[in-house]
């Protein structure tokens, strides 16, 4: 008896029977984005930056190597030319980064 009450009947209902797995995971919205991509970066990167989006430039990812300063990585409107940011805030227009394409 005791081997009998450990099962258990399975009670049909309205659900279906399987339902696909699916990721509950809410995506962030732009301006969190952004918000994560600029925290910390310098003082003087952050200027760089908000002078540089004026003129249509977009921060696109930010490097973080260990123990080394935060590299921003912006493109153009187009998408054909890329900058990098360095920590005292001057612009490097030849970086030494390699792309994935």
């Amino acid at each position: 008896m005791y081997r009998n009450a450990a099962r258990a009947d399975v009670i049909p209902g309205p659900w279906p029977a399987s339902r696909p797995a699916t990721s509950e995971r809410r995506k962030a919205t732009p301006a969190q984005q952004a918000d994560a991509l600029r925290a910390g970066l310098t003082p003087a990167q952050l200027m760089t930056l908000e002078a540089l989006e004026i003129f249509h430039w977009r921060l696109a990812f930010v490097r973080r190597p260990l123990f080394q300063a935060p590299i921003p990585v912006l493109f153009d409107r187009d998408d054909t030319r890329y900058v990098v940011i360095e920590e005292d805030g001057t612009l490097n227009e030849q970086p030494a980064l390699q792309l994935r394409a």
